[in-house]
This record gives structure tokens, sequence and C-alpha cells, in this order.
């Protein structure tokens, strides 16, 4: 099925990056009544990478990724997405504009149950996207409803089920069997694991890295857990205030972090060693 043609002035030149960056974000702020939520905020993310974005609670990462995504817009910068048509610019982008490219970018969210409608069933909060995307017949939409729910370890039984009648960790499977249901090369996970037990979020961590690799995905991965980032991470920016104050391979920034902010997060970290007391460093030392 064709897709809608992008206008002509919404694509622009390819970057310098190469072939593989899918993503690149260069100078974006939001402010909201005049406080920056989001400062200066620049990087690339390549294909079938795991980007992750940290902090605590009010540093800008949610908002920046509604940004990435224009679910909000940017008062500033620029935010290039590689699509199925070449690279665009989508903080220039009318609405209308952006409806093709929604099938390319995705979002999992943090609440598995406030995101799914408690009145649809399942075949229908999946079936959804299709409809609104024109994508195949009823028969045709059921084939691809029953086949992501294959793939996101889901009985097919479940299609007229409705969420409150699942666990937590079974709706978020849900909520990812909707996002990835269009088939979308990015993928924005904004803290989806975070209200799950420990258990589950292992269960769900190891099917995001499966259909990473059977799909292809990109992911940006929002997250406030160090130790989740740790596992499923390639890449890491740290967050503080909207900006960001450290980036890096997840490994280095681990081993060996620069800025005293990061070095207070890390040291939040607790060990799975119950005999090894928790020492975090003390923010009014570390100038914070």
């Amino acid at each position: 099925m064709s897709e809608p043609a992008l206008a002509r002035e919404a694509l622009s030149p390819e970057p310098a990056e190469d072939d593989d960056t899918i993503l690149v974000v260069e100078g974006v702020s939001r402010f909201f009544d005049g406080v920056p939520a989001v400062q200066d905020v620049s990087f690339d993310v390549r294909r079938s990478e795991t980007l992750g974005i940290v902090g605590e609670s009010g540093s800008g990462k949610t908002t920046l990724v509604r940004c990435v995504l224009r679910a909000i817009d940017p008062d500033e910068g620029i935010v290039r997405f590689k699509s199925a048509g070449g690279w665009v610019e989508l903080q220039d982008m009318a609405a209308k504009q952006l409806i093709p490219l929604r099938r390319e970018m995705q979002m999992i969210f943090q609440d598995p149950f406030a995101s799914l409608n408690p009145r649809m069933t399942v075949r229908e909060i999946l079936e959804e996207p299709l409809i609104i995307h024109k994508v195949g017949d009823r028969a045709e939409r059921l084939d691809t409803v029953i086949e992501m729910l294959n793939l996101v370890q889901l009985d097919s039984d479940s299609l007229t089920r409705y969420p409150h009648a699942f666990s937590g960790g079974q709706r978020q499977r849900i909520g990812i069997a909707r996002a990835l249901i269009l088939r979308p090369n990015l993928v924005v996970c904004d803290e989806s694991v975070s209200a799950l037990d420990v258990s589950v979020q292992a269960q769900i961590i190891n099917l995001l890295e499966e259909l990473q690799t059977e799909l292809g995905l990109t992911y940006l991965f929002v997250a406030h857990d160090l130790s989740v980032v740790q596992h499923i991470c390639d890449r890491v920016l740290v967050m503080h205030q909207g900006r960001v104050v450290e980036s890096g391979g997840v490994d280095e920034i681990f081993a060996n972090p620069q800025e005293n902010y990061t070095k207070l997060l890390l040291s939040a970290i607790p060990s799975p060693d119950p005999d090894i007391r928790l020492k975090p460093l003390d923010r009014r030392e570390l100038g914070l």
C-alpha cells in the first residue's frame, strides 16, 4: 500500500552521519511558562541501537522524547529522522505530514493499565492502528493481530478479553504489541518496565531484546533504574535539569563516570548482595 507523499519542504538533505544513523537531534529545547524543561540537547542514534536516557524525576527525559516524536513541539532545535522516504525534519512538519511517519515511530508507555482502553478487547486494541492507517482488510488485520500476539508470547485466546483480565506483565505485552503492530523502525520505551515487579521486568526486558533482534528495532529507552539501563542499552545520555551532562558507551559510563551527577546516580544502585550496604553519595558534598 502506498504511503501518502511527504511534502517537499519537509524533506532535508541527508546529514553527513554514516548510513546506519536513523535519528539526529540538534540543539533541542522546550520551555513551559518560560522555564526550560529541555535545554540544547543534541545526540544521534544508529539503526538497531538502544540509547538509554537516564536521570531523576524532572530531569527532562520524557519531555525530550516527546519532542523527538513530535507529541509536543520543541521550541528550538532540529529533529531529523530517516524515514522510508528519506531524511525528514520533524520539527517543521504539519500534523497531516506526520501521519504516515507514525507508522515508523511508536511509543511504549509506562503504565500498561492506564495506556490501554478498558472498554476495548485485545483484538480491538491491536487492530485500531491498522484501521487508522488503512492496512489490510478485516481478515488480513486479524492475521496480523494474531501474529503480533505470538511475537509477544500471548495466546490467541486473548483476543476477546479485556485489559483488566490480564496481569501487569501481560498488559505490558499488549502495549508492546500495539506499538509494534505497524512495524516501526524507532520505538520509544518511556519507563516501560518501571511499573512492573522485578521478576516481570526481567521478562519484559528479555522480550524487548528478542524483538529488537527479530524486527531490527531501534530503541530510545527512558529510565531511572540504572541497573536496567546497564543491561539493555548500548549507549547512555545522563540528563540533569534539562541538559545532557554526560554521554557515552554504557560500559564506559558505568565503569568510569566523569560528572558528579552521574556518580551520584550510580551510587544509588543497590547491590544484589544483601550484605553490601547501600552508600549513596551526598548531593551537597558533590555541589549538586
